[in-house]
């Protein structure tokens, strides 16, 4: 069965980028020991990005000159236009994220759908009642400000712990199952 899942890291107090959209704070604990993400991205049959994380990776990974890292069909979700990548399967799209979520469904062929940023397309995808799991690092930092990880009041039901776990000695990794939409409080 398909999943989609969030898969990303945050600081301590909630926000997973700066203000101004910098995911440098993050890049100081390079390769985390212990790491879920080798076993997370073979699972992965597609990716939805938002434009700020798409455009976080033109400049920090395609402009440095490093390759497009995903293998998978990428969708990404904005209202700009956007440069595309050469050789990349990257898609454009805006909108509802309801009727694009069926086409990543079939493209993902059986394996998970991966939302990999930002905080509001997150959100959109969990207000349309498709949001699956969350899985987050929390880093051992605080921001004090930034982009929350997840923009929206989910109070009843509560999301559902699956499992905690310690990553490097820095990071805990927290996995909670989203409630369906038929159980939420309108």
């Amino acid at each position: 069965m398909t999943l989609t899942q969030f898969y990303g890291a945050s600081s301590l107090d909630g926000f997973i980028a700066t203000a101004d959209h910098d995911l440098g704070w993050l890049l100081q604990f390079g390769e985390i020991e212990g790491s879920s993400y080798p076993a997370f991205i073979r699972d992965v049959g597609v990716l939805a990005m938002g434009s700020h994380t798409y455009e976080w990776m033109l400049k920090h990974a395609i402009d440095a000159g490093l390759p497009w890292p995903y293998a998978q069909p990428t969708w990404v979700f904005s209202t700009r236009t956007l440069r595309a990548i050469p050789g990349a399967d990257v898609r454009f799209v805006r909108g509802d994220v309801r009727p694009v979520h069926q086409a990543m469904v079939q493209a993902a062929a059986g394996r998970n759908v991966w939302i990999v940023g930002g905080g509001e397309l997150v959100g959109r995808f969990y207000d349309a009642g498709l949001l699956d799991e969350l899985i987050v690092q929390i880093a051992p930092v605080t921001l004090g400000a930034g982009k929350p990880l997840l923009p929206r009041r989910i109070a009843q039901p509560a999301l559902r712990l699956q499992s905690v776990t310690t990553l490097g000695r820095l990071f805990a990794e927290l996995r909670y199952k989203v409630p369906p939409a038929s159980q939420r409080n309108p």
